[in-house]
């Protein structure tokens, strides 16, 4: 009998060591999966006790389809933006959008200095465009 609930612990503590292995943050091996995606921005901006964000838009994106993650490390606080719900308009906006959040919704300290994790992508207005010939 003991065996089997020495068995059965191992195999319920697996998923954790995968996750370990694999890189993904603490506060996803504590709370369970993330939510979303990790969303692109175009550009971030981090004063005044603010993270702005330029995120891609087809024309239905709001503040309330971004979540925005924060994380404790030994270098300071991390943000990472998760789209949770996709935008399924038509109305590209090749600048894209602002999200904007302060400290305070952040739960981060007036003296904070955040880092941004998101990848960085060119808006479509500025992407480079293929060569002529499509080589």
């Amino acid at each position: 009998m003991r065996r089997i609930a020495t068995a059965a612990a191992m195999i319920a503590l697996f998923p954790l060591a995968a996750a370990c292995a694999t890189g993904q943050d603490a506060g996803a091996r504590i709370s369970g999966a993330l939510p979303g995606q990790i969303e692109p921005v175009h550009a971030a901006v981090i004063a005044q006790n603010q993270a702005a964000f330029w995120v891609s838009s087809n024309g239905c994106t709001e503040k309330a389809d971004i979540q925005p993650v924060v994380r404790q490390s030994s270098d300071g606080p991390i943000i990472t933006l998760r789209r949770i719900k996709e935008d399924r308009c038509r109305e590209v906006r090749p600048e894209g959008v602002e999200m904007r959040w302060s400290f305070e919704e952040l739960g981060l300290a007036a003296d904070a200095r955040p880092s941004v994790e998101n990848p960085y992508q060119l808006p479509p207005s500025l992407s480079p465009s293929p060569a002529p010939g499509g080589g």
